[in-house]
This record gives C-alpha cells, sequence and structure tokens, in this order.
C-alpha cells in the first residue's frame, strides 16, 4: 500500500499542465454525461486531443488510434443529440434489441480485432487484457452517442478492468482517476433512469 501511495505521490509531482488539463477535462465530460448535457461532447473532444498529443510524445500510436475513434464517435454523439430540422433531441432511452446486437458486434470484434492489431503491430505485454479494455469503451461510446441507459453499464465494464491494468502498467494516478469515474458513472446511471422513469410518467399523464 505504501508503494502505491508514494507512486502515486511520485506521479502528481510529475504531471504537467497539459496532462491535468486532460484529466480534469475527462472528469468534467462525464459529470456532464452525468448531468445530461450536450457539453460532454466538446469538453470530450478537448480532453482526447490533448491525451492525443501527449501520447504521439512518446510514441503509443495505438493508444492515439483508439483516441482518434473516441474523437469520432464524439462528433457523431454531439450531432446526434442536437436539434436537427426542427426536431426534438434524441431522448435517454433502453438500448432496443438491434442496438445491442450491434453493442455486442462492438465488444467482441473489437475485441478480437484490438488483440491482433497489438500482438502483430506492438510489444504490448498485455494485449487480451488490453484490448478488452478497449473494446467495452469503444461499445460504452457509442450507446452515449444514441443516449442510450446501458452506456454507463458498457463504460464501467471497460472501467473495472482499467483499473487494475494501469495498476499492473505502475499508473498509479489514472488508475485512482478511472476508479472516480468508475463511481460517477454509477450515479450517471440512476440519474439516467430516473429521466426514464419521469418521461413515461409524464406520458401516462399526458
Amino acid at each position: 500500500m505504501q508503494h502505491w501511495i508514494a507512486l502515486f505521490l511520485e506521479q502528481l509531482k510529475a504531471t504537467t499542465w497539459l496532462e491535468w488539463a486532460a484529466v480534469i477535462l475527462g472528469v468534467a465530460e462525464v459529470l456532464l454525461a452525468r448531468a445530461n448535457k450536450v457539453w460532454l461532447y466538446p469538453t470530450g473532444i478537448a480532453a482526447t486531443l490533448i491525451s492525443v498529443y501527449l501520447l504521439l510524445k512518446v510514441a503509443l500510436y495505438a493508444e492515439c488510434l483508439l483516441n482518434g475513434y473516441y474523437v469520432v464517435m464524439s462528433v457523431y454523439g454531439w450531432y446526434h443529440w442536437i436539434k436537427k430540422r426542427g426536431q426534438p433531441p434524441v431522448k435517454v432511452a433502453y438500448a432496443n434489441r438491434r442496438e445491442w446486437i450491434t453493442t455486442l458486434l462492438i465488444v467482441f470484434a473489437g475485441w478480437g480485432l484490438l488483440y491482433w492489431l497489438l500482438v502483430s503491430f506492438t510489444q504490448s505485454t498485455v494485449p487480451l487484457w488490453d484490448a478488452w479494455v478497449s473494446s467495452t469503451a469503444w461499445a460504452g461510446m457509442w450507446l452515449l452517442a444514441r443516449r442510450k441507459i446501458e452506456n454507463w453499464v458498457l463504460l464501467n465494464i471497460s472501467n473495472l478492468f482499467a483499473i487494475p491494468l494501469l495498476y499492473h502498467k505502475d499508473l498509479a494516478m489514472f488508475a485512482v482517476l478511472t476508479l472516480i469515474l468508475f463511481i460517477v458513472a454509477i450515479f450517471g446511471y440512476y440519474d439516467w433512469r430516473k429521466i426514464i422513469i419521469n418521461e413515461r410518467l409524464s406520458n401516462q399523464d399526458a
């Protein structure tokens, strides 16, 4: 335990202002998502672009590609959430059968593809684990873009596996951040559930 505390404090001292900006914007993105605010997308895009720059500096090219996916999904989600030609914004809802099929395809096809890429083109020591964390996060981002409540479940599956992975890689600070995001996502799920329940009650009263 003392080792992890010392490691965390060491990383805290070495953190640059750009890293702090990425972390703060990343937390803000999740809090805005929990509050069901469309501003989560420009905030998330800013955090991701900073992360891409930092990852390029340390030559983590595979991670840059993953973050590029987050940017694309954030732009898609931003567009999907806002009003289009006078139509109301997309409402929070549960995923239907077709969306669940797409979600599972993203998880398992993405897991296999990322595993192959990591094994074939990188020196990753944990390709299976790393690929799973990323593929479940991919699926969660897709569901978030469509305002489906299950996005919190997929994102937290990713977070649950990411926390020990980050500790395994001696990234204590990012493991703690992921733990915070895990807790926020739990509250996000119940907040969105209240939105769905209130919407159903409103429709019954109408």
